[in-house]
Parts: C-alpha cells; structure tokens; sequence
C-alpha cells in the first residue's frame, strides 16, 4: 500500500482498500518515506537555509 501512496492515490482511497477504520492508523502503517524523499526534503531544506 506504500506504493499507492507514492503514486499519489489519495491516503482515504488507501484507507479504504485495506479495510481500516481510522486514517491515521493507515498513515501510521503505509506512510514510510523512501531515501529518495528524504534526500529531496533535505535539500529543499539546505536550499532554504543557504538562500537558494
């Protein structure tokens, strides 16, 4: 299901596909953020913080 929130299903779809209740327990389970995300968050953040 990880995969579907990265190809940009929306997160209540995703709910819903699995059967859970509470979003947040889908969110919590599913939302693992891959190197390639992290490294384009942190140098978002490193363009900011250098004035880029």
């Amino acid at each position: 299901m990880t995969l579907l929130l990265g190809l940009g299903i929306p997160p209540h779809i995703v709910r819903d596909i699995v059967g859970h209740s509470a979003l947040d327990v889908t969110m919590n389970i599913y939302a693992h953020a891959d190197m390639k995300e992290k490294r384009a968050a942190l140098n978002k953040l490193g363009g900011l913080l250098s004035g880029e």
